[in-house]
Parts: structure tokens; sequence; C-alpha cells
């Protein structure tokens, strides 16, 4: 309970604070440039509102706009244009603050409104492309129901003044308030430090002397070093020097000195004129100094990741190319010795096609070249080394763009990682998954695609035979005998029928006892009589466990491959043909028809 009452007491406590010092901002422009009876000339109150709008969480802005809008309408009441303006008037600055800030959340997604170049063009954008345009109209009407003062110059009032105000102040107190001069002074060294307070002392010395002391109008002369500071210190020094210049020029002008006296007008078109001068030295300095922010922080971000990508390099086991857009090596790491035998700086220069074997060129190549036309993307390629040291057979290469200030390719970043092992266990499970584990025949998968591309083939004019076998009453066998005399029995069949056949031949066990044989370059003749000897083969009692023998034969359907039917055709015709050998009395083959 006590908590929450002081934490009520704080925000209260804030809210007024806000209001007071809206309060004191709007006063101080009403009484010191309200010059023809209308309008201020002056304003920088909505600055301090919009930046504490931009650096506060939205479910607060109710609150604080009514602080400041109750402020804003005490101080026309009291010292502007009159109760009867007080309540449009504070809805209406109001509004224009509102409109920075909403826009800027919305194209800035939070971020703050100053520091980079294009959060500062979008804060410039809204505020006097919209904000001002927009509530320049109501309040040039409300000024010149109100007052002696016209539409247009009104509306010319509002937005030099409130436009000015939110350039010069706005900035400042957006950095204040985000903590980046704490972090400035955090960050930077003593001699930064020296060096900033140094320039801003000298640049106040050529403003002062400028405003008050020179005998000649030299408006342009605090330009030079507003440049150098937006270069040497950066946007906060920007922001400072730009204060600096509206609080001594400011004051110079309103007192009837300096060199904007020799304008030949009233007081009003001479603050005017200032303040195009000041918008003019905003326009010059801050967006040089946001840039040259934003590329601090960028350079910054690539060295750290340089280093990092240095560190990785060069104490990494695999090998790290920088590759050219024309495929020339520009760097290559340490690991290079040991991974393929040649010094880093040696293959500096030459192209990296060189470190692959021709065969897998063509597949690198590509990769390179959709590497560097999707910036962004990764790119994989396994290829065979044409120069290693070791075991190392295969290689898989990593390719990503690495693109310029413009975001064109200007090479790409590659790392060659030796996965010759990982290749070895892929083939070792390949052959695994090719042959059947009990009887070493090919596994069901296998013999189909060998049928498959032999079919193929023969839609090439090859002849080649399909051969399907089924072991005569093996159920039996396994009755009689137990399930392990039968799968003896099996791997005993196989092992008897592999001497017969040629050397692309392919045996196949498509499930318990069923086998088929693919007889590649093999008419149906020739088929016919190597079943015939296959069958001869199994002749003689197969010995088993235990001392016992079985004698078993087989049936089997034979067709010849027609490489314009399918796969499943061709299974089916040989399927049809076995059948008719079982109901024939097994143990003899039949031709599919």
């Amino acid at each position: 309970m006590q908590r929450s009452t002081s934490r009520l007491s704080l925000t209260l406590f804030s809210l007024v604070s806000t209001g007071c010092l809206y309060f004191v901002a709007a006063t101080s422009a009403l009484l010191l440039s309200r010059f023809e009876g209308g309008l201020a000339f002056i304003w920088g109150a909505n600055a301090y509102l919009m930046a504490k709008l931009l650096t506060t969480r939205v479910r607060r802005w109710p609150a604080i706009v009514l602080a400041c809008a109750t402020a804003s309408a005490l101080s026309t009441s009291l010292f502007g244009m009159g109760p009867l303006a007080a309540i449009p008037m504070a809805i209406i600055n109001m509004a224009e603050a509102l409109i920075v800030a909403l826009i800027c959340r919305h194209f800035l997604s939070g971020r703050p409104a100053i520091g980079a170049t294009r959060p500062l063009m979008v804060f410039i954008l809204a505020l006097c492309v919209v904000a001002d345009v927009v509530t320049g109209v109501p309040a040039a009407a409300v000024a010149s129901l109100l007052t002696p003062v016209s539409f247009g110059a009104a509306w010319l009032q509002w937005y030099t003044g409130h436009a000015l105000g939110g350039l010069i102040c706005a900035p400042i107190l957006v950095m204040l308030m985000q903590g980046e001069f704490r972090r400035w002074r955090r960050d930077k060294s003593r001699a930064e430090k020296i060096e900033a307070i140094g320039t801003l002392a000298l640049f106040t010395l050529v403003t002062v002397h400028i405003f008050y002391w020179a005998r000649y109008p030299m408006l342009f002369a605090p330009l030079l070093p507003l440049v150098l500071i937006a270069f040497r210190i950066g946007h906060m020094g920007a922001a400072a020097s730009i204060v600096i210049l509206a609080l001594i020029g400011g004051m110079a002008t309103l007192s009837g000195v300096g060199p904007l006296t020799i304008i030949s007008a009233d007081m009003g078109e001479r603050v005017q004129a200032f303040q195009f001068y000041l918008a003019f030295s905003f326009l010059l300095s801050m967006p040089v100094a946001a840039e040259l922010n934003g590329r601090r922080r960028l350079y910054q971000l690539l060295r750290d990741s340089e280093a990092r990508y240095r560190a990785i390099a060069e104490h990494s086991g695999d090998v790290v190319l920088n590759i050219g857009v024309t495929g020339t090596i520009e760097y290559a790491s340490p690991s290079a010795m040991e991974q393929i035998g040649c010094a880093p700086e040696l293959l500096v220069g030459q192209l990296a096609a060189k470190l692959v074997d021709p065969q897998d060129r063509p597949q690198v190549v590509a990769a390179h070249r959709r590497a560097l036309t999707r910036p962004g993307s990764i790119h994989t390629v396994e290829f065979r080394p044409l120069l290693s040291i070791g075991a190392m057979e295969w290689c898989e290469m990593v390719t990503r763009a690495v693109v310029d200030e413009r975001g064109q390719p200007s090479g790409v970043i590659s790392t060659i990682r030796d996965m010759s092992r990982h290749k070895a266990r892929q083939r070792a499970l390949q052959q695994v998954a090719a042959r059947d584990s009990l009887t070493g025949a090919d596994s069901r998968r296998a013999f189909l695609e060998k049928l498959e591309a032999e079919i193929l083939r023969a839609g090439t004019g090859v002849r080649s035979s399909l051969l399907l076998i089924d072991i005569d009453h093996f159920k039996a066998v396994n009755d009689q005998h137990g399930h392990g005399v039968g799968d003896e029995v099996l791997t005993a069949f196989v092992d008897r029928l592999k001497p017969g056949l040629h050397a692309g031949d392919s045996i196949g066990r498509l499930g318990g006892e069923e086998f088929a044989i693919l007889l590649p370059d093999r008419d149906i003749n020739g088929a016919s009589q190597l079943c015939e000897q296959l069958r001869a083969r199994l002749a003689d009692p197969i010995p088993v466990s235990g001392g016992k023998h079985v004698v078993i034969t087989f049936s089997a359907g034979l067709v010849e491959l027609d490489g314009s039917s399918t796969r499943s055709a061709m299974l089916e015709a040989a399927d049809k043909a076995l059948y008719r050998a079982k109901h024939s009395g097994r143990n003899c083959f039949r031709l599919a028809a």
C-alpha cells in the first residue's frame, strides 16, 4: 500500500513538473516574441512535449498531454490572446505534438527520433511537412479572428515559430531524456571531452563575436565551425551548437543588435529572418552529424564483426575463403595448409575452382553464381577436392555473398569442411539399406530401383528379363524344422543361386520366401536357359543345423521387360506366370503371357 502511494506521488510530481516546464516555456515565448499582438514568433514549448512523448511509453501519453494542455490554456489565457483562445490553442498545440510523435512511432517502430539519418529525416518531415502545415490552419484562423493579424501572416508566424522551435530544441531534449549525454560522458576519453568543450567554447566565442562585436555582417562565419563540430563531436555536439547559436543570436536579434539589424523591417520580420538562418544551419549540421553517427556505429559493428570473423577463421579447422566475383581467392585461412597442403598466401590470386575435381567444378561454379545472384541466402555444395592431405575425399562448401554499401554483391565467403567420414558413413548406411540382412540379397527397395532403371534401358532397345521366384512349400520347412532352420535355408538358397548368375545380374528378396532375379541384356530364351540351370543347382539337399538336410525347389514366373510398360505391370505379369507355375505342379517356371 505504501509502495503504491509512493509511486502515485512520484507520478503526480512528474506530471506537475511536466506541466510547469511547458508553462514556463510557453509563457517565455509569449512574453518575448508576440511582436504584432498575434501568435508568438518563437515557440519551443511544443518541442519539449514532443521530446517527452517520443521518450515515454504510449500508455502515459494521455496524462502528459492533459498536463501540457492545461499549462498551454493557462499561459494563453494570461499572457497570450486571452481566455477565448485558451482552449482552442491548447488543442492545436497538443495536436501538433501528437502528430509528430505518432508519425515517428509508426515509421520508426519506437526507435529514437534523433541520432541517425533516417529517424532524423522522419522527424523533420513529420514536423515541417505534416504537423505544422496542418495545425497552422486552425491556429491562423483563431489568431485572425481574435487579433488584427491576417490569416496568411498568422499562418507564417505559426509555421516558422513552431517548426524552428521543434527543430532546435527537440533533438537536444530527446538526447538528454534518453541519457545520451550521460553515455557520451561515460564512453568518451578525457582528451575527447576536452576537445568537445574547447570546440563548443570556441564556437560560442565566434557566435558572440558575429552577433555582438563584428562590424560587418558575417552570418556565414559560424557555418564552418558548425560542420567541424558535426564531424568531430557528432550529433550531440551539433545539437548543442544549434542551441548555442539560437540563444546568442536570438538574444542579440531581440535586443536590436547583430547582423540582422541591416534588415529595414520591424522586429517580427527580423526574428523570422533569423529563424530561417537557424533552420538552414540546422539542416546543414544535424543531418551530417546523424549520418556520421550512423557511419561510426556501422564502422564499429563492422570492426567487431571482422574481429570475430578473423578469430573464427584463424582458429577453425575448416578452410575459410574470401572469393571475389570472378572466382579468385582473396583470402585463405591458415587451416588451408593442414587441410589441402597449400600455404594460404599461395592460394590468394588463384581461381577457387582449381581446388575442385574437374568432375565437380560445374556444381561448385553454379553454387558460387547462385550466391552472387541471391545475396543473403546460403548455398551448400559437395565436391571432391583436387588436392588434399590424408583421407579427405569429400568436402562440403557453404557459401554466402558479401555485399557492398550499395547492396551489390562484391564476393562470397566460403567455408570448406572435410566430410569424408560423413560420406563413408552415408555409403555404409546405403549399403546396409540396400542389402537384406539375412540373405545378403538386394533389399526390396534396392531391387525395385534397379528394375526401374532396367526398364528405362529396355526402352532404348536393350532386351532384359525378370524372374520372379517363390520357394515351394517353405511353410512346411518352418513348421517341421523351426524358423531358425528356415532362415538357414533362405540364406543357403541365395548362396546356391549367386554363383550361377552373371556379374551384372541382381537377386533381391521381395519378402518372406519370395525372390526376384533381374537379368540385364538377357532375352527370354537366355533367361529360360538360366532358370533351368538355377533349378539344377538346388538338386542337392541343403545341410542345416542338427546334421539334417533339407531339399527345396522353387517355382518361377519369367517376363521379358517392356520399355513402354511400368514396374508394377512387369511385376504383375511375372506374378501371374509364377501363379501358373505353382498350379502346374510347382518346381517349374512359366513364361508371362
